[in-house]
């Protein structure tokens, strides 16, 4: 773990997550990177896990420039065995998880009818089988420690139709349930489960449908509502963000 810097004759500056853990999935890329980087330049250590070596490994060391103790791996989050090994891992090498962002998903846009079972099972696996598989496995360390944060990111098409993207809506509508719920059940535990839909995001992910990029909101953008939830009060729980681009088009 590369240790933290401080400017030679100067206080450092205030880092209100030094000392806690959080582990993001998705994290190499778009909003997983940006709220990766937020939690680190709040002092945070972080994992962050996901699919592409070369964009974990850049956001590895992206991680340890901002002076945090990091790890970034490739897991599966639909597989329950690579996620307890993850998750081990992470305890092991930075500490207990205190922070969660289930943050990792992908779509497939078209008409219901036209989609296929196989791209069923992907997208539901990811956006919805994997935040309670990672969420299943950080929640008892949470609990035993009376604490803890889980963040999921959902989109605005969890509480809206979405034509052309009929399951990809339902599986962040379904996300919408799974997190309202899990909060319900953890908040005596004193965890808080919060749910962040943000509308068009200037990303990779999303597809091309002619709307002025320059006027979506960027991964930052996201990554601001994060820390808005991460800083708030300990006695205060707040649930729920939708985050809308200012502009439509």
């Amino acid at each position: 773990m590369m240790p933290r810097k401080k400017t030679d004759g100067q206080r450092p500056p205030e880092k209100p997550l030094s000392g806690r853990v959080s582990l993001v999935t998705g994290g190499s890329r778009g909003i997983g990177r940006a709220i990766a980087l937020r939690l680190a330049a709040l002092g945070a250590d972080v994992a962050v896990c996901g699919r592409d070596e070369a964009a974990l490994r850049e956001t590895g060391a992206a991680l340890h420039a901002a002076g945090a103790g990091a790890l970034a791996e490739t897991a599966d989050v639909t597989h329950a065995r690579a996620v307890a090994e993850f998750v081990a891992q992470v305890e092991r090498e930075l500490g207990a998880i205190s922070i969660l962002v289930n943050n990792a998903g992908l779509g497939v846009f078209g008409p219901a009818h036209e989609r296929t079972e196989e791209e069923w099972d992907r997208v539901l696996d990811t956006n919805l089988k994997g935040v309670w598989l990672v969420s299943r496995a950080v929640i008892p360390s949470m609990i035993r420690r009376g604490s803890g944060d889980i963040l999921n990111i959902g989109s605005l098409a969890g509480k809206n139709p979405l034509a052309g993207g009929s399951i990809y809506a339902a599986s962040k509508w379904g996300l919408r349930g799974l997190t309202t719920s899990m909060a319900e059940e953890l908040r005596e535990h004193g965890i808080r489960v919060s749910l962040i839909s943000p509308g068009s995001v200037a990303t990779e992910f999303q597809p091309a449908t002619g709307h002025d990029a320059s006027k979506k909101l960027r991964p930052e953008d996201v990554a601001h509502a994060a820390e808005m939830i991460l800083l708030q009060g300990a006695q205060s729980f707040l649930s729920e963000v939708d985050l809308r681009p200012l502009r439509k088009r």
